[in-house]
């Protein structure tokens, strides 16, 4: 019979590293996503466009808290994470506008 002390270890060990690999996949997938969102300010600065656009804004925060609760996150920690997301995308933005 193992030890419940040594199972324990074992198992946080476990969840440690797919914390690790996750936290690896969400780095990378916001540098994808950044990269795209650069190309996007760069196209709305080259065409006067506003670095915000408040309706696509409002449709993704809406579309990210139905993700969320299908995946069993909380929105209001969704909507916070894209309303951060979204600020610095803004900010980078504004940066090619001038």
């Amino acid at each position: 019979m193992t030890n419940p002390v040594t199972q324990a270890a074992a198992l946080l060990k476990d969840h440690r590293e797919s914390i690790d690999r996750l936290d690896a996949i969400l780095v990378y997938t916001l540098g994808e996503r950044f990269k795209h969102t650069q190309a996007v300010g760069k196209l709305k600065a080259e065409h006067e466009l506003p670095p915000s656009d408040p309706t696509r804004e409002a449709t993704q925060i809406a579309r990210l808290e139905d993700l969320a609760k299908e995946a069993d996150l909380d929105p209001d920690f969704a909507k916070a994470f894209l309303n951060f997301i979204i600020q610095e995308v803004i900010r980078h933005h504004k940066k090619h506008q001038n």
